[in-house]
């Protein structure tokens, strides 16, 4: 028998198998990607470049507010690989679609301070920084936002506070356990009431070896108070394999967040230069690279979709999310698929069509042009579902205890595909309608009445689907 999970109203995503009777469910879990829109941002001021990467979006009271790094990484003369010191710069949004780099005047570039950039090399030798808003009560006003960055005058990873967003200071150190050369990530859980951090390091080094001999991976810590720090514990992917991953982009669901979502980028080093490379659009580009380190032109990068439901145990689809698409003369390099921190709800580019989730990754990775940031769209809740073919398949739940006398399903079907939900419990068994079409939000109606009375009580539920699929519930 398992033992029951009381999920209350809060909404429930088909990202893992945590709710689901595996022996008695048919239908398959699917992983669904990302569709390229419009660009966003075009990274053509002069102190942006080809290296504007770590793009980080805090949604705040209907503003978004957007935190990524100005630089130029390859010079045209790419052999003179010296490039001008990392800056970060803001940009803003209302919508999600149309950004705004403000002239703020806080730090001066070539002698002029009319530009959008908030931190410069006079407060640290900057290789990545994020920010979030922290939402504990506990937190003073003037530190109510918070940025983390990499040092690398002392490899020490950093606090920065704001109290607008806008103006930072140097804080304080909060660990030098870890390496921190990418985007490193925290957040407050309001569930657990700690701060979770989580960070770069390597592992698996030969002896005598450089750090690129090792293994990328991502490493989590908590803190109480964000200054006294846990030590870092690389992520639990069970029986996983264990391949080098980048940036991890985590983050808690704007609609659930009780669970965590990832989006690692996977790094994959090609050992020699062979004629498939020699094949791909901008070969000479990639060998230019190479000119600096050879793996600059060796290694690909992909995105990966993962999830958790503590922050530390992960389910890590193997399978990309992401990937550099049809061959160009500027992809299928180091740097491609490195999402935004952050998603934001927007408007369809279709008339009458719901909202859809916005993501956003860049193009022209340390390509010798200037950078551009890409919209990316995907179905709310709609990462993962649970697919049934033409044949009838279920989808068989662990016993709940649920609150609400109504019951929604974000799910999609064919013309001549369904959905079928029944529910039972003591002695009361309620059987739905036959539901179809492509809904966000269809409240489930049921032939009979009595699911108040369900609420509060041990309850099993069962998904009959034909040619559908489903993605999230919530009683209500």
């Amino acid at each position: 028998m398992f033992e029951t999970v009381n999920i209350g109203n809060r909404r429930e995503l088909f990202w893992d198998d945590f709710l689901i009777d595996t022996a008695r469910t048919t239908a398959e879990l699917k992983l669904h990607t990302l569709q390229p829109r419009d660009v966003a941002v075009n990274h053509d001021e002069p102190w942006e470049g080809d290296g504007c990467d770590f793009h980080c979006i805090v949604a705040d009271d209907g503003l978004f507010r957007m935190y990524y790094l100005g630089w130029e990484t390859m010079n045209p003369d790419v052999t003179q690989h010296v490039p001008r010191p990392i800056v970060v710069c803001y940009a803003e949004s209302c919508d999600g679609k149309t950004w705004t780099k403000p002239d703020l005047g806080i730090c001066e570039f070539e002698g002029s301070k009319s530009n959008n950039i908030i931190l410069d090399d006079h407060t640290a030798k900057f290789d990545n920084f994020s920010v979030f808003k922290d939402t504990n009560s506990a937190c003073p006003e003037d530190e109510r936002y918070k940025g983390v960055g990499l040092d690398g005058n002392d490899h020490y990873l950093w606090c920065f506070t704001s109290a607008d967003g806008i103006h930072f200071r140097k804080a304080w150190q909060m660990t030098n356990q870890g390496k921190f050369d990418t985007l490193n990530i925290a957040l407050w859980d309001r569930h657990t009431e700690q701060y979770f951090c989580y960070i770069r390091d390597f592992h698996d080094i030969p002896a005598g070896e450089g750090l690129n001999e090792g293994i990328r991976d991502v490493r989590w810590m908590v803190s109480s108070d964000f200054k006294e720090w846990t030590t870092p514990i690389l992520l639990d992917f069970g029986a996983g394999d264990d391949y080098p991953l980048y940036t991890n982009v985590v983050q808690q669901y704007y609609r659930a967040d009780s669970m965590f979502v990832g989006f690692p980028s996977r790094y994959v080093e090609k050992k020699e230069w062979t004629s498939n490379f020699q094949q791909m659009d901008g070969a000479d580009r990639r060998r230019k690279r190479m000119e600096v380190q050879p793996r600059y032109g060796l290694t690909i990068t992909d995105c990966l979709f993962m999830s958790s439901r503590d922050g530390k145990r992960w389910k890590r689809w193997d399978e990309a999310f992401m990937t550099p698409g049809l061959e160009h003369e500027y992809n299928w390099v180091y740097g491609d698929c490195y999402p935004a921190l952050g998603m934001i709800e927007t408007e369809s580019d279709w008339p009458h069509a719901p909202n859809e989730l916005s993501m956003y990754a860049f193009d022209y990775h340390w390509a010798m042009r200037p950078a551009q940031l890409r919209r990316y769209a995907i179905r709310i809740d709609g990462f993962v579902s649970y697919k049934a073919t033409y044949e009838p398949c279920k989808v068989t739940l662990k016993p709940l205890i649920l609150t609400g006398d109504m019951l929604s399903i974000n799910f999609a079907t064919s013309a001549a595909g369904y959905v079928k939900i029944r529910l039972w419990g003591g002695d009361t068994t309620l059987e739905s309608i036959e539901l179809f079409g492509d809904s966000l939000d269809r409240m489930v109606e049921f032939r009979e009445d009595g699911l108040a009375a369900l609420s509060g009580r041990p309850v099993e539920m069962e998904i009959t689907m034909s040619d559908a699929d489903i993605y999230s519930f919530q009683f209500r």
